[in-house]
C-alpha cells in the first residue's frame, strides 16, 4: 500500500528533488529517477508491472477514484495544491498526476535488431515523435549518438506517449558503436540518387536520422550501406526530421508485410 503524505511547503527537501526533476532535461542522469506526468503516460507505464517510486498528485484530483487509484500504484503519494502541481509542467494545462520512475540507464546496444540511429537531433519532440513512430513500426531499439536531445528529457516522455516502454534505448555512445549493431545502416538525403521507394531494403536495418540542420554527420555516414532519397515533388527538403523517419519506417514495414 503507497505511504501517502501531504506537501504544503515549496521548500521540502522532496518537492525541489522533484522540481528539479521534471524542469532540467538532464536532471535524470544525476538523480537515477525520470519524470513522466499526465494520465495516459502514467497509465502506459503502470499497465506493464510498472511500480514508479513517487507519484505526485493535485489535492481535487485526489479525490477522482481513477486517479487516485492510478497515484497508489506508487511506492509514494505526495498530494499537493494546484499551484505546486502547476510548477512540475511547462504546459500551460498542466497534467493532474506524475510519477517519478526509476531511470534504466544509459542502456546496452543489443547486436541484429531492427534500429534507429539519432545523429544529434536535437529537438525533444521530434525525438519524441521517432520514438512513437519507431514503436508502431516494429523498430526494437534507439540509438541516441552523442549530442542527441536526452532521450529521458520531461519533454520527450511527453512527445513519445509511452512508446519509451516498449523500446530498447541506448544513448551517449559515439559513431565507433554502429558497427556493433550488425545489421545494414539507411541513411536519407535529398541529394541520393536512389530513392527510398525503388531501393532494396534489408530487414532487419537501421535507419539513420540526421540533425535537423547539418544532416547526418560523415564519421555516421561511413557506416552506411546505402543512402537513399524520400521522393519530394511538392519540394526538396520539405520534411522534417520526424516526418521523414515516419516514411522511412512505413516503407521498411509496407516490404516485409508484402
Amino acid at each position: 500500500m503507497a505511504t501517502v503524505k501531504p506537501i504544503t511547503s515549496r521548500a521540502n527537501p522532496q518537492w525541489q528533488r522533484l522540481r528539479r526533476l521534471a524542469q532540467t532535461s538532464a536532471a535524470y542522469r544525476k538523480q537515477g529517477e525520470v519524470w513522466i506526468d499526465g494520465e495516459h503516460l502514467c497509465a502506459a507505464y503502470v499497465q506493464p508491472g510498472g511500480v514508479p517510486l513517487c507519484a505526485v498528485i493535485d489535492d481535487a484530483a485526489w479525490q477522482m477514484p481513477r486517479l487516485r487509484a492510478l497515484a497508489s500504484r506508487a511506492e509514494t503519494v505526495l498530494v499537493v495544491a494546484a499551484p505546486m502541481m502547476a510548477m512540475l509542467s511547462t504546459l500551460e494545462s498542466p497534467p493532474r498526476i506524475g510519477f517519478a520512475i526509476r531511470w534504466p540507464g544509459p542502456g546496452e546496444l543489443l547486436a541484429g535488431r531492427p534500429s534507429v540511429v539519432l545523429d544529434r537531433v536535437q529537438d525533444a519532440g521530434n525525438v519524441g515523435s521517432i520514438l512513437r513512430s519507431a514503436a508502431a513500426f516494429g523498430f526494437a531499439q534507439i540509438v541516441a549518438l552523442d549530442g542527441t536531445a536526452a532521450l529521458w528529457s520531461p519533454k520527450v516522455m511527453r512527445a513519445g506517449m509511452g512508446a519509451h516502454f516498449g523500446l530498447n534505448l541506448v544513448e551517449g555512445v559515439g559513431a565507433d558503436a554502429l558497427a556493433t549493431l550488425r545489421v545494414p545502416l539507411l541513411a536519407t538525403s535529398p541529394h541520393a540518387a536512389v530513392a527510398i521507394d525503388r531501393a532494396e531494403l534489408p530487414w532487419p536495418c537501421a535507419w539513420v536520422i540526421g540533425h535537423e540542420g547539418q544532416g547526418i554527420g560523415a564519421d555516421v555516414l561511413a557506416h552506411c550501406a546505402q543512402r537513399l532519397a524520400i521522393p519530394q515533388p511538392g519540394g526538396e527538403e520539405s520534411l522534417n526530421a520526424a516526418a521523414a523517419a515516419a516514411v522511412c519506417f512505413y516503407e521498411s514495414m509496407r516490404r516485409r508485410s508484402r
